[in-house]
């Protein structure tokens, strides 16, 4: 599963980057939003592992609930750090992208927040 979403994510880099416009120096609100964005899809890979980050619990597998940082403080951090790093890039990329994009992922956070996580996450012994 995890190629398969590194596929579709070096297709979503590519029709971005086919459509931006780069310059330098990048705006100042670019590295802070940028780099806390990444660092929370980092920490999120760092916790939950690959089954956790690519819908494993959908395919059988079982993850543990995690409450670390930033799950105890960041409601959805994975969407929430891909949208600041999406949102660091609006200088360079038209607004519509940006915008249908983000859209997506509050609808995902919309979805997801209607599922039951008892039903599919265990919690640490």
């Amino acid at each position: 599963m995890a190629y398969v979403a590194h596929f579709f994510k070096l297709l979503q880099f590519l029709s971005l980057f086919s459509v931006s416009t780069l310059s330098w120096p990048p705006p100042f609100y670019f590295w802070p939003l940028f780099f806390f964005g990444q660092f929370l899809n980092f920490r999120v890979y760092q916790l939950l592992g690959e089954a956790g980050t690519y819908y494993g619990v959908r395919f059988g597998k079982n993850i543990p609930w995690v409450t670390e940082f930033p799950f105890g403080t960041i409601k959805d951090p994975q969407y929430v750090g891909s949208i600041m790093s999406l949102l660091a890039c609006i200088q360079w990329v038209p607004f519509m992208y940006i915008f249908l994009w983000v859209l997506g992922y509050i609808f995902m956070i919309l979805v997801e927040s209607k599922e039951d996580p008892a039903s599919r996450a265990k919690p640490l012994s």
